[in-house]
């Protein structure tokens, strides 16, 4: 069956890029009819919104309904034996990876189906990307105007959290280490983080809600805008020619399937789904899936040194929850000295639980972090199976991915330098010493739909986001980028997308 109407512009993925062009466009061609489809549900009040906003009942409902195939309320049993984490609320594992080594083939590898996509969860730490970690082939002076245009999209500031004694003790003693003959912008501060700062100190954290702005509110405006939740892709249509000609959807409650007619599909469904939908449509790029980037992560968990944390300003703080926050703490990348970016976070802050230990201790407890770079490898991929489907009914993804050298090396001084700082900070606590965790941890997933200068086999589209040789066809998100980077890469690819946007504006 085929839908009537036909659209200027199909985005595929309501995440911080996908909602990203919807809002650019809409701005920039306020006629055009853009529809915006996701195969998740939605699952909080407003369209997008972080389930750390939510009260903890509506947070455990909204997590549950993203869980794809664990939607249901079952839960991925952990196995540390094989390396196979625990899905983390409100995501799923993408694969199932059977194997002793933790660093081979992904086996933390995670994703989430709802609006807002792992908008609705992620921690909201927007640092800006470092010297090498810069798209090299978009100008300078262009890119610095592209981030801009997305910290105010993200509502990004370095005030979400109030600037209390022990934040300010902590940041002198990290600047002490890493400060020296770095640039100003590149020493120790307040991790830029995706939120509005309110009274209670505790932020009003950013999602795609926060990107998508009115549209968030109207959903569906006549001759304007449409968001539809549980709709899968399920393959973007081209004419002979090789040019787009539409997309084909399927209603995840009905099974229904129809076909919707437009000349620009724009697709960003995560570095895994992103290539499974051009895979699914019949596109086989050499790049495509390939070139799979990650952040290989070291964390721990620490008690605060008294003489950092000094027992009296607890004791002064302990009844007042907005001076007892202590937010988030950053150690800008700065290549070649420093290859990679710190995050120092309060407990609750933190992606995880490092250490999992219960006590009446009242030392402050920090999360240390450091993120480091991947030798980017053409190896390094996800593939689709041509027989098997997934939970959505797609072409099924296997994963590899694994440790060269030079990432090991890489590793070994980012272990050496947390565990420098626990000697310096305090002491790990139990469960809570600095550690390798399993491969696709980060949730930071990049390069499977990487950006070139040229189409020569090693990228999936232009510097614009225009997929090689396919007129009408976009990708964006994570995926896109193609640099080897330590930093969390949500700021990064929202102004890479607001440059798609550019791109597809002027066709409209």
């Amino acid at each position: 069956m085929s839908d009537a109407t036909t659209y200027d512009l199909v985005i595929v993925g309501s995440g911080p890029a996908g909602s990203t062009i919807a809002r650019e466009i809409s701005e920039a061609r306020p006629g055009a009819r853009i529809l915006l489809v996701e195969r998740g549900p939605q699952t909080t009040p407003r369209a997008g919104e972080s389930v750390r906003n939510l009260d903890p009942e509506l947070r455990a409902k909204a997590e549950r309904l993203s869980q794809g195939p664990n939607a249901d309320g079952r839960t991925t049993v952990s196995d540390s034996r094989q390396g196979r984490p625990v899905a983390r609320p409100g995501t799923f594992l993408l694969t199932e990876v059977v194997g002793d080594d933790p660093q081979t083939d992904m086996p933390g590898a995670l994703a989430s189906a709802g609006v807002g996509g792992m908008g609705q969860h992620w921690t909201c730490a927007c640092p800006s990307p470092g010297n090498t970690e810069r798209v090299p082939f978009i100008p300078s002076d262009e890119l610095d105007d592209l981030l801009e245009r997305a910290r105010e999209l993200l509502h990004v500031t370095q005030d979400a959290y109030p600037r209390t004694g022990v934040r300010a003790a902590v940041e002198r003693e990290l600047g002490a280490v890493f400060d020296g003959g770095r640039p100003a912008d590149r020493r120790v501060q307040a991790m830029p983080l995706a939120a509005t700062p309110t009274p209670s100190g505790r932020p009003r954290w950013s999602g795609a809600d926060t990107v998508l702005g009115p549209l968030a509110d109207e959903l569906t405006r006549p001759e304007s805008f449409e968001l539809r939740p549980s709709t899968l892709a399920r393959r973007v249509l081209v004419d002979e020619s090789g040019t787009v000609r539409g997309v084909e959807l399927e209603d995840r409650l009905t099974g229904a399937r129809s076909e919707v007619r437009t000349e620009r599909v724009a697709v960003a469904a995560d570095a895994f789904g992103s290539p499974q939908l051009l895979w699914a449509s019949g596109l086989r790029l050499p790049a495509l899936g390939h070139y799979l980037n990650d952040q290989p992560q070291v964390m721990c968990s620490v008690y605060l040194d008294p003489r950092i944390a000094p027992p009296d300003e607890i004791a002064e703080s302990a009844g007042s929850e907005r001076e007892a926050m202590t937010g988030v703490s950053w150690i800008p990348f700065n290549a070649p000295d420093y290859p990679f970016h710190g995050q120092i976070m309060q407990r609750d802050a933190a992606p995880m639980v490092v250490g999992d230990v219960e006590s009446d201790d009242r030392r402050p407890i920090v999360g240390l972090g450091c993120f480091t770079t991947k030798d980017i490898r053409f190896e390094d991929r996800v593939e689709f199976s041509e027989d098997e489907v997934d939970f959505f009914g797609m072409p099924a993804p296997r994963i590899h991915y694994g440790l060269s050298d030079t990432d090991r090396a890489t590793i070994d001084r980012a272990i050496g330098i947390v565990t420098g700082l626990v000697q310096r900070m305090g002491v790990s606590v139990p469960g809570g010493h600095p550690r390798l965790v399993p491969a696709g941890s980060s949730i930071h997933y990049q390069g499977t739909v990487r950006m070139g200068e040229t189409d020569d086999g090693e990228s999936v589209c232009d510097p614009w986001g225009r997929v090689w040789s396919v007129p009408g066809l976009y990708v964006a998100g994570n995926g896109v980028i193609p640099t080897p980077t330590a930093s969390n890469p949500t700021l990064t690819s929202v102004a890479l997308a607001v440059r798609t946007a550019s791109a597809i504006a002027a066709t409209i």
